[in-house]
């Protein structure tokens, strides 16, 4: 199973939105997908048409070890994709887990259903805590979605740091697969001016900018409205063609591994 943690700790750039469409995305081309909703605010949960509070067993659950990590814990969705799913309690996790490896629950949680899946998806939430950093130690790569904006690059450096700490100390493999610009417009010559800066620092970063950019659409919200993907209710959208790219991409690397 491959995992990738979809992870920035500014909010609004686009994260849940591509965590949910690159699990639907891949479900439809064939693979099977996990899920992980490992944000507090369970955004990837209801999106995926799941109420929290009626799921049988919820991510905090398993790090509570309330519950076995079995295939009965995952939720298969209307999407094609299976789903852990988040859980409100999971906003007190720094404060509540701290027993020594606590960095490791989400890869414990995890390994029992590896072989059932292809992919995994992780969701994080927009901060540098335990949450974070479990889904980095249990990923084998990050992707960074950054919004067109100059506030995404200030903070870029801080994740930089953590996934840095994450690699000396509880994941070697963990590498950032790629830079995914978000909310993108390409007649406005700051955003031209940002995509141009935003591949400065990938190159520091050692990685990449996706060539995908995802242009702004009003086919996100109206999907996530009904709880659906922009798949079924925009399949020709340009925002839809755009994340189409990005996942080419993104399978693309694998393909040549």
């Amino acid at each position: 199973m491959k995992t990738v943690t979809i992870t920035n700790q500014k909010g609004g750039v686009g994260k849940t939105t591509t965590a949910h469409i690159l699990s639907v995305g891949l479900a439809k081309r064939g693979f099977r997908v996990l899920a992980v909703d490992a944000d507090p605010q369970t955004n990837l949960t209801y999106t995926a048409g799941v109420d929290p509070e009626e799921a049988a067993v919820t991510l905090h659950d398993l790090f509570r070890k309330a519950a076995e990590p079995t295939m009965q814990a995952t939720i298969a969705t209307e999407a094609g994709f299976h789903l852990l799913t988040g859980s409100l309690a999971l906003a007190a996790a720094d404060m509540e887990f701290t027993r020594t490896g606590r960095e490791f629950m989400l890869r414990e949680a995890l390994e029992p259903l590896a072989a059932h899946f292809d992919h995994c998806v992780i969701d994080t939430p927009p901060t540098l805590g335990i949450l974070t950093v479990n889904a980095l130690t249990a990923s084998d790569e990050v992707i960074v979605p950054m919004g067109a904006d100059v506030y995404s690059l200030q903070g870029l450096s801080q994740l930089q740091g953590l996934i840095a700490n994450v690699k000396k100390y509880s994941n070697p493999r963990l590498t950032i697969d790629g830079l995914l610009l978000t909310k993108y417009n390409a007649r406005a010559v700051i955003n031209r001016q940002l995509k141009t800066t935003l591949q400065e620092v990938a190159e520091m970063l050692q990685t990449k900018v996706y060539a995908a950019a995802i242009r702004e659409a009003v086919a996100i919200k109206e999907a996530q409205y009904f709880q659906s993907d922009i798949f079924a209710t925009h399949p020709k959208a340009n925002v839809t063609q755009d994340y189409t790219a990005f996942i080419d991409e993104f399978l693309q690397k694998g393909e040549n591994e």
